[in-house]
């Protein structure tokens, strides 16, 4: 039944944007096989508006005190929210998503962590490397352009704007030797920072300055060898 709902939503969704919103798509995802799909994050439209640009049912990493309602939450659920409660490493929502990808499923994260406030990209979260060393599966990067515009942080109403949603090629990270490094704090963050750097490169904006960053300069093509991740 919730696969029913979730594809009546997923029309309802992709025509509203077409008429209000002029949706474009750019590229696709991966038609089988477990992914990790990592997007920027601007503002509420990014969950609609990213899955109705997939021919393929999505579950969604997202913070656990967004729908407050007991009720709204187990629909939300039922359609795909995976509730992530905040502070440290939910064993259990990142468990979830884990064997969801295992069972070949699609699921997406905002490495951010949360909404940006001015509609750049912000320093990712590790967690995103807990899943690609358990999982081994490709991640593909993913950027809103416009959805700030649109409805951003704060406002009550959107706004007519321009959307499109861009996916880039799937990233391969090396896992030969993932025992030996699956725990490790270097790899997980070796993971987000070159998932953010893809990310920065798909929407042409300036890649978030991180501790040891010198240059925020906005990149040509990601700086980092995907395939080479250590």
């Amino acid at each position: 039944m919730s696969s029913v709902a979730y594809g009546i939503l997923w029309v309802l969704a992709r025509v509203v944007a077409w008429v209000c919103f002029r949706y474009r798509v750019e590229g696709q995802v991966p038609r089988t096989g477990g992914v990790l799909i990592a997007a920027n994050h601007a503002s509420y439209l990014d969950i609609p508006l990213l899955g109705c640009g997939m021919n393929r049912r999505a579950w969604y990493l997202g913070r656990n005190d967004l729908f407050p309602i007991p009720v709204l939450n187990g629909i939300l659920q039922s359609l795909g929210w995976i509730p992530v409660r905040l502070g440290r490493l939910d064993r259990e929502a990142f468990g979830k998503a884990i064997n969801l990808i295992r069972e070949g499923s699609v699921v997406v994260i905002f490495p951010e962590g949360g909404r940006s406030h001015d509609g750049h990209l912000r320093q990712p979260k590790a967690g995103i490397g807990v899943i690609v060393s358990q999982t081994g599966c490709p991640v593909v990067p993913a950027y809103l352009k416009g959805t700030f515009d649109v409805l951003p942080r704060g406002a009550r109403w959107p706004r007519w704007r321009q959307i499109t949603v861009r996916f880039g090629d799937p990233i391969q990270f090396e896992t030969a030797k993932k025992k030996e490094r699956a725990e490790t704090k270097q790899f997980y963050q070796q993971v987000s920072r070159t998932v953010i750097e893809h990310i920065a490169a798909l929407g042409q904006v300036p890649v978030p300055r991180g501790k040891d960053d010198l240059a925020t300069e906005t990149p040509n093509r990601p700086t980092a060898d995907a395939h080479n991740a250590e």
